[in-house]
């Protein structure tokens, strides 16, 4: 078994809520689901705020988070730490493993980078930054300077 850290782990709705979570919580991981805190139509600027304040960790498949300019604002914003999952046609089972794998290196990873930050997670659990604290930052500076694009 996995030894718990501190760390707590927000799976995202588009994960699911069975069997990600049942694997990691098994393994001793802190997990809180999408679904317990959130309506299911609740949009991710909606919800990315209150994960942040909570410093909960974010797993996901959604690409658009790291594609859409409000979604990466709400992310920079709220201080995120969040990982997503490179390829998104996987089954529960292929993206529980996967996860699992990769859990250790994700919770060095978190406390290697300051938020916020968008990382992926590689079919093999390699990990690498896709969105920096650096890049996050300016683009939510140039946003609320009215710059933006």
């Amino acid at each position: 078994m996995i030894q718990p850290q501190s760390i707590t782990f927000f799976v995202d709705r588009c994960l699911g809520s069975k069997c990600i979570v049942e694997t990691l919580q098994s393994a001793g991981m802190n997990i809180e689901i999408h679904d317990e805190h959130f309506d299911k139509g609740a949009q991710d600027v909606e919800w990315l705020p209150e994960v942040g304040k909570r410093g909960w960790i974010v797993l996901t498949k959604d690409a658009n988070i790291g594609k859409h300019t409000l979604e990466r604002i709400a992310v920079a914003h709220a201080q995120i730490k969040m990982f997503a999952l490179a390829s998104q046609s996987l089954s529960g089972r292929d993206m529980a493993a996967i996860f699992l794998k990769a859990i250790v290196p994700m919770q060095e990873f978190v406390r290697e980078h300051p938020a916020p930050f968008i990382a992926k997670v590689y079919r093999d659990s390699r990990i690498a930054m896709w969105k920096d604290q650096k890049m996050l930052s300016e683009e939510l500076e140039r946003f609320l300077s009215g710059i933006g694009d």
